[in-house]
C-alpha cells in the first residue's frame, strides 16, 4: 500500500508540473494543453496496465526515419469540446485552475494517508 500511496504522490507532482506549465503558456499561440494519465493499481497495490513507450515521429524529411518505415500519428491532447481562440491556443484558464485544485487535495489526502500508515506501522513495531 505505501508504494502504491508513493506512486500516486510522484504522479500528482508531475500532474501539477503539466498544469503549472500549461497555465503559463496560456497566452503561447497554437499551445495545446496536456494532462497525465492517472497510474491504476490492482488489489495488492501494484500498478497495472503499464506505459508503453511513446514512438518517434518523424516531423522533418531530415530526420531518421522510424524503424517501421512510416511514423505513427496521434493526438494525445485530443478532447472533444475544446475551443480554440483565434491564435490557435486551446488552454481554459478556468479549467486548468480546477484542475490544480482538485489535485492539490488529491495530493494532500494521499499525502496523509501515507503518513498516517507510517505512523501505525511505528505503533506495530513498538516505536511510536
Amino acid at each position: 500500500m505505501l508504494s502504491a500511496l508513493r506512486t500516486k504522490m510522484q504522479w500528482h507532482q508531475e500532474r501539477q508540473r503539466v498544469l503549472a506549465e500549461n497555465v503559463s503558456n496560456s497566452d503561447t499561440p497554437n499551445f495545446k494543453p496536456k494532462d497525465l494519465v492517472e497510474p491504476k493499481f490492482d488489489a495488492t497495490g501494484q500498478a497495472v496496465g503499464g506505459f508503453a513507450p511513446l514512438s518517434l515521429a518523424r516531423t522533418s524529411t531530415a530526420h531518421i526515419a522510424p524503424a517501421s518505415g512510416e511514423s505513427a500519428s496521434f493526438d494525445q491532447n485530443r478532447k472533444v469540446g475544446f475551443l480554440t481562440r483565434p491564435a490557435g491556443n486551446a488552454v481554459s484558464l478556468e479549467e486548468e485552475m480546477l484542475k490544480v485544485s482538485a489535485n492539490q487535495m488529491d495530493y494532500a489526502a494521499a499525502t496523509s494517508l501515507y503518513g498516517k500508515s507510517l505512523r501505525l506501522l511505528k505503533t506495530a513495531i513498538g516505536k511510536g
